[in-house]
């Protein structure tokens, strides 16, 4: 167990690792910084200078080597706008985000969970045939473009909630179902698919033609022999909800990690940017690798994998 658990420790490394490696290089992509804190016109021996002073003129392969000895030791620099701590900054911001993707997987799972057992129980019934297809469009349909139907709805026609912003459970309602919606539709997938091959074990006919009834047939049988795929599809959906939020958090204006890094990305401010990555990348590392070792201590055939 215990060799297991290193191996999975060191994947969470080499997955941060790597995440901070690929983002270092493509946001230089995106252009100079410099020349967004500059005046147009300014003369070529101060944008060199102001170079100089970031730390830009250097090869880029110098910056690397100094942004990963330093971001070991947590020093993501200061942000090159407001100049206060990166990694700050972004952790301020990680409870707004991290809220709202709890919010986000507590609903998905009251809804999908109850729709997925009942598919299956009611199998290529009319029933069925509605959630599978529930489930087709809740997984095409786009965030953003989902997010901004609510808000023409809900918000601009009957002005039943905020467009958008923080600060109460109000200001939660929109942003949480738009999260939520492609992760009711694939727990809601997962579930049927899981029951339905619950249900065709030898133990549950048995069960069955010894009269147990329904309800405990599903409940006490069938869903608690599902449960275990279905926890560690919540482990690693907890992680993608993360990552996700971060356009819902652009379409409501939310205060979170996402709308902290798509400003900075317009803003080329590659301190937040390159925090705010480390920060999504460990939690998600670090919720797969409890799921993993929660996965291999209740079956000890996953530890020889």
């Amino acid at each position: 167990m215990l060799d297991f658990v290193i191996k999975r420790f060191l994947q969470v490394i080499l997955v941060v690792f790597l995440a901070l490696t690929v983002v270092f290089f493509m946001i230089r992509l995106s252009g100079d910084p410099t020349t967004l804190f500059l005046p147009p016109d300014a003369p070529r021996e101060q944008i060199e200078e102001y170079r100089e002073l970031l730390g830009f003129n250097r090869p880029l392969y110098v910056q690397y080597g100094d942004f990963m000895i330093n971001a070991v030791q947590g020093d993501f620099g200061e942000s090159l706008r407001s100049h206060e701590d990166a990694l700050q900054i972004v952790l301020d911001r990680f409870p707004a985000t991290f809220q709202l993707a709890i919010s986000a997987l507590i609903i998905s799972l009251s809804i999908a969970i109850p729709l997925g057992v009942l598919s299956a129980y009611k199998r290529n019934t009319v029933f069925d045939k509605i959630g599978v297809g529930l489930t087709v469009v809740g997984q095409a349909v786009p965030s953003f473009w989902l997010g901004l139907i609510l808000i023409y709805f809900f918000a601009a026609q009957f002005k039943m909630l905020p467009y958008g912003g923080g600060g109460s459970l109000v200001h939660m309602i929109l942003p949480t179902i738009t999260l939520a919606a492609y992760s009711v539709a694939r727990f809601t997938r997962f579930t049927r698919s899981a029951m339905l091959d619950v249900m065709r074990k030898d133990y549950i006919r048995t069960a069955k033609s010894s009269g147990v009834p329904t309800r405990r047939l599903i409940m006490r049988y069938a869903l608690r022999n599902s449960l275990i795929p279905i926890i560690t599809l919540v482990a690693l959906d907890l992680g993608v909800l993360l990552g996700g939020a971060v356009i819902t958090e652009v379409v409501f204006s939310w205060p979170g990690i996402g709308r902290l890094l798509m400003q900075s990305l317009m803003n080329r401010d590659f301190p937040i940017v390159l925090a705010g990555v480390f920060i999504i990348a460990l939690t998600y590392a670090v919720i797969n690798f409890i799921a993993d070792v929660l996965y291999a201590y209740v079956n000890p055939q996953i530890r020889v994998k």
